[in-house]
C-alpha cells in the first residue's frame, strides 16, 4: 500500500474494473443457466429445465478442466449448489423445494457474517487477507478495522435481504414471473452493495492515505466478490 496520487481511479472506474473482472463469470455461472432454465421450463417442462441448467453448468466446468484453465470460484459454487438442489428437488418432487434451498443457505451465510462480527473477527478481514497482502500495521489501523466490520455487516444484510426478497417472490408469484423478477432484483441488490462497498473502501483508503498501487483491483475485498454474493445470486 502506498500514498495516494492524482492518478487514483474514480469510483466509476473501480466499479468498471469489478464488472470486467466478475461480470463474465457471473453471466456464465448464473444468468445463462437461469435463462436456459426459464426457456426450457416454458418449452418442455420442469424436467427439461433441470437438465438444461445442469448440463450448462457441468459443460462450463468441464471446458475449463479439459483446457487446464483457471476455474472461477463462482462457477464451482454454482455447480455444487445446482447439483445438490436438483437432487433434493427430484427426490422431493417439488419445484418449491428447488428454489427454497438457496434461501436457507443465504440466511446461514448472513448469520456467519454476523457471528464473525460478534466474536471480533469480521469475515471481510479474513477474505481480504486471502486475496490481497495486507501488512499487520495497515490491517490493525482503527479505520481499516472499522471498515472491515462495517462491510461484514453490510454483506450480512445483503444476504439476509436477498433471502427475504427471494422468499417473498417465491410465495407470491408464478414460477415464470418469479425467475425473471428474482434475477433482476437480485442483480440490482448486488450491484448496489458493490457500489457501496467501493465507496466505503475508497473513503477509508483516502483518509488513511492509502491506495492499492500495482494491481488492477483497487482494494483487497473486491477480489473476494464471488465469495460475498448472496447464494441466490449464484443459483438458478
Amino acid at each position: 500500500m502506498t500514498a495516494v496520487h492524482q492518478g487514483e481511479p474514480s469510483k466509476l472506474a473501480i466499479f468498471a474494473m469489478v464488472v470486467r473482472r466478475s461480470g463474465p463469470h457471473l453471466i456464465e455461472a448464473t444468468i445463462v443457466p437461469a435463462v436456459l432454465f426459464y426457456v426450457c421450463l416454458l418449452a418442455a417442462g420442469l424436467g427439461a429445465a433441470y437438465i438444461a441448467a445442469l448440463s450448462w453448468s457441468y459443460a462450463a466446468l468441464a471446458r475449463r478442466v479439459v483446457g487446464r484453465d483457471p476455474v472461477p470460484p463462482i462457477l464451482v459454487i454454482g455447480v455444487i449448489g445446482i447439483t445438490v438442489r436438483t437432487l433434493v428437488a427430484v427426490i422431493s418432487r417439488s419445484s418449491f423445494v428447488y428454489f427454497f434451498q438457496p434461501v436457507l443457505t443465504s440466511v446461514a451465510m448472513g448469520g456467519v457474517f454476523l457471528v464473525s462480527v460478534a466474536i471480533g473477527r469480521p469475515l471481510i478481514a479474513t477474505l481480504a487477507h486471502e486475496f490481497w497482502p495486507l501488512s499487520p500495521e495497515v490491517a490493525a489501523r482503527p479505520r481499516v478495522v472499522r471498515l472491515f466490520r462495517r462491510l461484514t455487516l453490510l454483506w450480512a444484510g445483503v444476504n439476509l435481504a436477498s433471502a427475504a426478497l427471494t422468499l417473498g417472490l417465491l410465495v407470491s408469484l408464478p414460477l415464470g414471473a418469479f425467475l425473471a423478477v428474482k434475477q433482476l432484483s437480485g442483480l440490482g441488490l448486488t450491484a448496489g452493495a458493490v457500489c457501496l462497498t467501493v465507496s466505503m473502501a475508497l473513503r477509508t483508503a483516502r483518509r488513511e492515505g492509502l491506495h492499492a498501487a500495482p494491481v488492477p483491483s483497487p482494494l483487497p475485498l473486491l477480489a473476494a466478490l464471488p465469495e460475498l454474493l448472496p447464494y441466490e445470486q449464484l443459483a438458478v
